[in-house]
């Protein structure tokens, strides 16, 4: 069948000329749905409620569909306009200007790191009153402490914040300390960016120190997700080695396990 729309020579079309294809068809529907549900998204913050016009069951047609995909473009653009805009701090950084705060790893000696006193407010409150305190106030030189990081840990940590992301290998060697620090000083961007980037490598290699973490940090809906994995491959995981020192060092995590193991038995048999 000639399509009007993906057909290459739409000049020999034969009639009727606004035939489509059985893809098109679907693309152009899911276009239109996909921009309606965003526009329902879109709602007035301090009313809580959506106009009819844009109830997911509207339809806006495909002309209202494309108009909503080039302002979300030309929001992309704005956006990345001012990203790089602001990327200027992370110049600051790597190039040492202006530099007014040292912080130095706490576990392997190493020489502090410097950085701006200002953005580390700005990041994070735990910071911020660290560096309100009477002990940080004086000279440019003040030193602040990150006791339970190294020193490429500290310095992924302020990579981050200057810059909001961290090149893939920095956040498969460190995602774990990262996201120790982003909860004990208070940084839910970096909190939310470790969680998501566990959540899309988990494996049995990584799953208990996945869990392990979202019992350091209380992350409820990253525990639940790394139990509902164990309990999925119970077998290959309990009968580890690696779930032998796991048990050991974490013998109230070996009990949520088992619980969780025990429920679905139940629900299984129950045919839930």
């Amino acid at each position: 069948m000639d399509c009007s729309i993906c057909t290459t020579i739409p000049f020999i079309l034969r009639p009727p000329r606004n035939t489509i294809c059985a893809a098109c068809y679907e693309g152009a529907r899911s276009l239109i749905t996909l921009t309606n549900k965003l526009d329902v998204n879109n709602i007035d913050k301090s009313t809580n409620t959506a106009t009819a016009a844009s109830s997911p069951n509207s339809s806006k047609g495909f002309a209202n569909a494309l108009k909503r995909v080039k302002e979300m473009k030309d929001m992309e653009e704005e956006l990345n306009d001012k990203l790089t805009f602001l990327s200027g701090f992370v110049a600051s950084f790597k190039d040492q200007i202006h530099t007014d705060i040292q912080v130095k790893p706490g576990t392997d000696g190493s020489s502090p790191i410097h950085a701006h006193r200002a953005l580390l407010a700005a990041r994070s409150n735990i910071f911020k009153n660290m560096l309100d305190s009477d002990g940080c106030k004086a000279p440019p030189n003040d030193l602040i402490t990150l006791p339970e990081l190294n020193y490429e840990e500290v310095e992924c940590l302020l990579e981050f914040l200057y810059s909001g992301s961290l090149p893939k290998e920095k956040v498969e060697k460190h995602v774990y300390s990262l996201s120790i620090a982003a909860d004990k000083y208070n940084i839910p961007f970096l909190q939310k960016f470790c969680e998501q980037q566990m959540l899309g490598s988990l494996n049995s290699s990584n799953v208990l120190d996945m869990l392990e973490i979202s019992d350091v940090c209380s992350n409820q809906s990253l525990k639940e997700t790394a139990l509902n994995f164990i309990v999925r491959n119970m077998e290959e995981l309990v009968f580890s080695s690696r779930f032998d020192a796991f048990a050991l060092k974490n013998p109230h995590l070996t009990v949520q396990i088992t619980r969780a193991s025990f429920m679905d038995i139940k629900s299984r048999r129950n045919g839930v």
